[in-house]
């Protein structure tokens, strides 16, 4: 049996799974914040706490992935009127301000951000016993609260930046929100101040490392262009060593292979703990209809990506495979033991293919097509395929855009690689031709409504134009 450390908010305790130290975190107790945090093992528990907020439903332990895969043209949601039709309006485009997913994801976010700024706010002056282990909890803060905010901007544009404890909601009353170039700039700030200061190897598998935050920087720079940086950032990843390709597909999501060396940093998961606790209820949730108890159908992929794989493509069945239905479904989720709410598949949101594809897109940006085919090529070798065809900037530009399809489906990138390349409405538009599905979309669609409730509560902070 193995050991897995279960960390909830004023409980450390450790339960026999696993032979490494793992790191869970369900908040279990509601304390007085302006009581806590007052010495080193309260600050942990609260850091904990921090890193169990990214299991929220709004976050990586439902929502996210979807609002995130289902506008795109690489899953879609199979009973569109199902939940009250909240996943439908991200695949018809049709989505409402007050709609669950982009209330929940925004509320969940901010949520963990404050934990973020509590932790920032008062650290220092903790009394640590460890000097760097306080270091490294800083740029784990960091680095959460880089991510949550780099997944705001992208959904809904300029969004209230807030990096400080907040002791009084009334104070932040009327400052609206912040565009979207001052949330980047945060967002760099935060993670180049973080890479200093993690460690190279995680202490318990769950925190963040250095070349998470390199990554993420990484991400960051392609997302705003600026190729050279963002070589920068995913070439240390490369030459840290630390990581490499599993050598099959079959290797990278295997529960009994979680936290391989392929994973930069993944939201932990794991069934039959803490009351099922622990678990995600994704498996169900993301499954065909009439295929296990309770699914639901939402954030299937698509036939029409299904059918990209070559028919020798190592990820064919094993990344995406069909149900006994015909329905394609997302195989890198695990079917828990336990219940069937209670998924084991850590969340993964940052691997090493995704930096491979990351620096074959930069280098192709910067018009090094050799390299770019070069990092490409070793995608697809794992795959069980040549090498690609493509030789030109532009055939490469496709041929890479196509192979993050079908290496990171399910992951929550599709529709921010379109927005980022600045393809979404062609792509969709003809998406929807191609399928005789009655739907434009235009500009406005590009970004998510801010959740109504938001501006109902604070006319300061005004809604996107077109919702």
């Amino acid at each position: 049996m193995k050991n897995k450390f279960n960390i909830i908010l004023a409980i450390l305790f450790i339960v026999a799974s696993s032979c490494k130290k793992e790191l869970y975190q369900n908040p279990s107790t509601s304390k007085d914040i302006s009581k806590f945090l007052s010495n080193q093992k309260e600050t942990e528990e609260y850091i904990a706490a921090a890193y169990g907020n990214l299991q929220s439903p709004g976050l990586y332990g439902l929502y996210f992935p979807a609002f995130a895969e289902i506008p795109s043209d690489n899953t879609f949601d199979e009973v569109p009127s199902n939940d009250n039709a909240v996943y439908g309006q991200l695949d018809k485009f049709s989505t409402i301000s007050s709609n669950d997913i982009v209330e929940t994801t925004w509320r969940d976010a901010y949520q963990a951000i404050q934990k973020t700024n509590v932790v920032l706010s008062r650290i220092d002056q903790i009394d640590y016993s460890d000097a760097a282990l306080r270091q490294s909890r800083k740029g784990e803060m960091m680095f959460i609260r880089a991510l949550l905010y780099f997944n705001l901007v992208r959904l809904y544009g300029d969004v209230p930046l807030v990096t400080a404890e907040t002791t009084d909601p009334n104070l932040l009353f009327g400052k609206g929100r912040q565009p979207v170039n001052e949330v980047y700039e945060q967002i760099k700030a935060d993670l180049t101040a973080a890479i200093p200061l993690l460690p190279n190897v995680p202490a318990q598998p769950g925190r963040v490392i250095k070349t998470a935050a390199q990554g993420l920087l990484g991400k960051v720079y392609l997302t705003l262009r600026d190729y050279t940086n963002a070589k920068a950032q995913l070439s240390a990843v490369l030459n840290s060593g630390k990581h490499s390709l599993m050598s099959r597909p079959q290797d990278v999501f295997a529960v009994a292979n979680e936290n391989n060396n392929e994973i930069l940093f993944a939201v932990q998961f794991t069934s039959g703990v803490n009351g099922n606790a622990e678990g995600s209820s994704m498996f169900q949730q993301y499954s065909p209809s009439a295929t296990v108890t309770g699914a639901k159908g939402h954030n299937l992929p698509t036939l029409n990506l299904y059918n990209l794989y070559a028919s020798n493509d190592l990820r064919k069945g094993v990344y995406v495979t069909l149900a006994s239905t015909g329905s394609p479904f997302d195989n890198k989720l695990t079917a828990p033991t336990t219940i069937i709410t209670d998924g084991p598949s850590d969340f993964v949101v940052l691997r090493y293919a995704d930096v491979l594809l990351m620096l074959a897109e930069t280098e192709n940006e910067l018009a090094n097509t050799a390299a770019a085919a070069q990092y490409l090529n070793m995608i697809r070798t794992r795959a069980g395929l040549t090498g690609t065809a493509a030789v030109s900037q532009a055939g490469l530009r496709d041929a890479i855009a196509l192979e993050r399809r079908l290496e990171l489906i399910g992951e929550g990138h599709r529709w921010f690689d379109l927005l980022r390349t600045g393809t979404a409405l062609q792509v969709m538009n003809q998406y929807f031709r191609d399928n005789n599905i009655q739907i434009t979309i235009d500009q406005h669609h590009l970004l998510m409504p801010v959740p109504q409730s938001q501006v109902n509560t604070d006319p300061s902070i005004k809604q996107n134009i077109g919702y």
